[in-house]
């Protein structure tokens, strides 16, 4: 699997930090889609003086803009005509009620359409790659989560929930990854996701310290994040899943229960063309070849 071009979001800490170091490691040309690009530079050189791999690149990418997300993947095309391994990793969580620059519910923006968008703007590298693969890191708090279509665009922040905000998010990164595994069946293209494990990283960031001492107070009895990108290396690298597809995946790289709606085809539908008119996409577009 080494000389394997790949694209991974969210490199500068948790375990996405720890799916590049072992991805470094194993020899793959890396290119780290951060929001931060400077800390993402900063950890490239670090990769590159502790595996030997200089083939590590960055690319500035916030997954809440869509504007963002097309420069990002218009910069990777100017740079490369192929992509073996897209990783979307990145993930938020805050408490509190924000919006987008689009004008939808930050963590949704984020934690989905963001992906969403960058995983369909990328499908043709995909496929013009060796044995493609798309992993993305869900969470089995989307068996919590309610996808209603209808109140996106409108939504207020009155009895706002950070957690069902979330929840909701990785709803919409299951039900799209088997959209991703439908569209690319003929291909080659594989698409998974999985749940990581309880893993102690700062998806929180800094917007609420109680939530950060809660994370503290659990980090004993909770995964540490090299631990934690154990089924994003599996479903990455492992020649036993290379042809599996549209499979959700536990910490254990173990096949996983998922949401109703994830095996909804219709509901699947729903959100895949929602998802291409917000962006101002073909809902009925097909990758080349």
């Amino acid at each position: 699997m080494s000389k394997r071009l790949t694209l991974i979001t969210g490199t500068t800490s948790g375990i996405g930090r720890e799916t590049a170091r072992a991805l470094a490691a194993n020899g793959h040309h890396l290119v780290m889609a951060c929001r931060d690009e400077m800390k993402a530079r900063e950890l490239a050189e670090v990769l590159k003086r502790e595996t030997g791999n200089d083939a590590i690149e960055t690319l500035a990418c916030d997954l809440s803009s869509l504007a963002s997300v097309r420069r990002a993947v218009a910069e990777f095309r100017a740079r490369h005509q192929h992509l073996d391994l897209l990783i979307n990793n990145a993930g938020t969580m805050t408490t509190r009620f924000q919006k987008s620059m689009d004008g939808l519910e930050l963590t949704f923006a984020a934690n989905y359409l963001g992906p969403w968008l960058l995983t369909r703007l990328l499908l043709n590298s995909l496929v013009a790659g060796e044995e493609a693969r798309v992993v993305t890191v869900a969470s089995a708090v989307h068996l919590r989560g309610a996808l209603d279509l209808a109140g996106l665009e409108s939504e207020a922040g009155q009895r706002y929930s950070g957690m069902s905000a979330y929840a909701r998010s990785k709803l919409g990164n299951v039900m799209a990854t088997l959209s991703q595994a439908e569209l690319l069946a003929d291909t080659g293209v594989t698409a998974n996701c999985l749940h990581p494990g309880v893993v102690g990283t700062n998806i929180t960031g800094d917007t609420n310290a109680l939530l950060r001492l809660g994370m503290k107070l659990i980090s004993p009895f909770i995964l540490n994040e090299e631990r934690g990108a154990a089924t994003s290396i599996y479903l990455a690298t492992d020649p036993a899943v290379a042809s599996n597809s549209g499979g959700y995946y536990d910490e254990h790289q173990k096949l996983a229960e998922m949401h109703p709606n994830a095996r909804d085809k219709a509901a699947r539908e729903r959100l895949w063309a929602w998802s291409s008119e917000f962006c101002g996409l073909d809902p009925d577009w097909q990758p080349a070849g």
